[in-house]
Order: C-alpha cells, then structure tokens, then sequence
C-alpha cells in the first residue's frame, strides 16, 4: 500500500503537489518511485520556463523505463532540485521530503481545485 499524504494534492499522472501560497512544490508519488523501482536518472528543468498545464519538463529513468514529468498546472519553474542530478535515488527513499523535482509560481492558484485529494487519488489506485 502506497504512502498518500492527506495534505497533498494529486494527478492522474502519479505526481504530488504540496501548496505554499501561490507556490506550488511538485513531485512523483510514492506509488510512481514504487512502479519505477530504483530511480538512476532525472533530466530537469534550468528553472525559470513558463510552463503550461501538462507541459512535460522532465525525465526521470528507472532500471525499467524512462517516464515523463507533466506540469499538473501551468505557472513559472522557481527552483529546481538539483540535488537530484548527484543523487536521484531520494526520489525512491524520500518522494515527499527531499525528493522534490522543483518548485512553481502557479498562473492561478485557484486551479488546484482541479487537482486529485489523497482520497480520490487512493480510490484511483484502488487502495
């Protein structure tokens, strides 16, 4: 059974969102680092594009696939995890701490609305 944060937020596409303000934290889910088993890889972002909703701006590659990282709501990349480049393996053991891809300014904050809670997101995963 996945770990679901109540206080997050939610895609159909696996990633997390975690709000400060108009800022929004993003991540891949624990169930997604589980699905990739061991992460070796991530491609990011330089920080600072303008993103729209479900823009791809990563990639993040496992022992078994590479996967695609989708913007759940349009806005501009404030920071980047560039931790991950040296050590993309926190998105395995910390996908909700220190496994964060990168940090975003939301267009509108009010489209989190849109967003899965951890219910829905765990009725979807079927748990």
């Amino acid at each position: 059974m996945s770990e679901i944060p109540a206080e997050l937020f939610y895609t159909k596409e696996h990633e997390w969102i975690r709000m400060d303000g108009d800022i929004a934290t993003i991540g891949i889910t624990d169930h997604a680092q589980d699905a990739l088993t061991d992460i070796v890889y991530i491609e990011l972002p330089e920080g600072g594009e303008a993103l729209e909703d479900m823009g791809e701006f990563a990639i993040v590659e496992s022992v078994k696939s590479a996967s695609p990282i989708f913007a759940p709501l349009a806005g501009e990349i404030t920071e980047v995890n560039f931790d991950l480049e040296d050590t993309p393996e926190l998105m395995n053991s910390s996908p909700y701490g220190d496994g964060w891809i990168v940090k975003m300014r939301l267009s509108n904050p009010d489209d989190v609305s849109t967003l899965m809670s951890a219910d829905a997101y765990r009725s979807m995963l079927g748990e």
